[in-house]
């Protein structure tokens, strides 16, 4: 999946993605100890699609942190001036 993919999709489906992919992940462990894998480098295939939906819930809670400090800052210069 394509980081241009994950950063269409809502925080929601985001948090269900990785949820789903986390799980996928665990089973490919499973199976990477008990049997042997079909194809191994599936395992880096989902740990770097679980990185890359973590880096784009990261940035977009930091922009919504930025936002709400900008909106809040003049608020508080305006209401803190000398009269």
């Amino acid at each position: 999946m394509k980081a241009s993919e994950l950063r269409e999709m809502s925080d929601e489906h985001l948090a269900l993605t990785l949820k789903e992919t986390n799980g996928n992940l665990f089973h490919l462990r499973l199976q990477a100890q008990t049997e042997r894998l079909d194809a191994p480098s599936e395992l880096r295939k989902q740990r770097r699609i679980i990185a890359r939906i973590k880096t784009i819930l990261n940035q977009r809670r930091r922009d919504a942190e930025k936002k709400a400090a900008a909106a809040a800052k003049p608020a508080a210069e305006t209401s803190s001036r000398p009269s």
